[in-house]
């Protein structure tokens, strides 16, 4: 299980950061992400980490102002949203896989969601 926290409101310009938990199986998931969904748009990736390996994955969007991290001894990761911008606003969810994956329907556990709402 996957219970995400950490979203809010916050100027343009602004920084917030996003934390997800992970319970029970974690041994099988080689890969943890956060994808986004804003009103009337399809689920996007946003970015992902190998929670192994340490390595990083970005959408192009937020090349540059996101950041992903993980805590292997608490099973939790992160996401660190600098120079936040109103197009990022958007239900952020963090999912984890037991493969090497970007594509959401790889992804077989969620947590709950959590509003990011930038405002300009």
């Amino acid at each position: 299980q996957l219970q995400a926290s950490g979203g809010g409101l916050v100027q343009a310009g602004g920084s917030l950061r996003l934390s997800c938990e992970a319970s029970g199986r974690t041994f099988s998931l080689l890969r943890m992400g956060w994808f986004r969904q804003a009103p009337e748009k399809d689920r996007e990736f946003v970015a992902a980490i190998d929670w192994i390996r340490g390595t990083t994955y970005y959408a192009d969007s937020v090349k540059g102002r996101f950041t992903i991290s993980r805590d292997n001894a608490k099973n939790t990761f992160y996401l660190q949203m600098n120079s936040l911008k109103p197009e990022d606003t958007a239900i952020y969810y963090c999912a984890a896989a037991p493969r090497y994956t970007l594509v959401a329907p790889e992804y077989d556990n969620w947590g709950q969601g959590t509003l990011v709402t930038v405002s300009s």
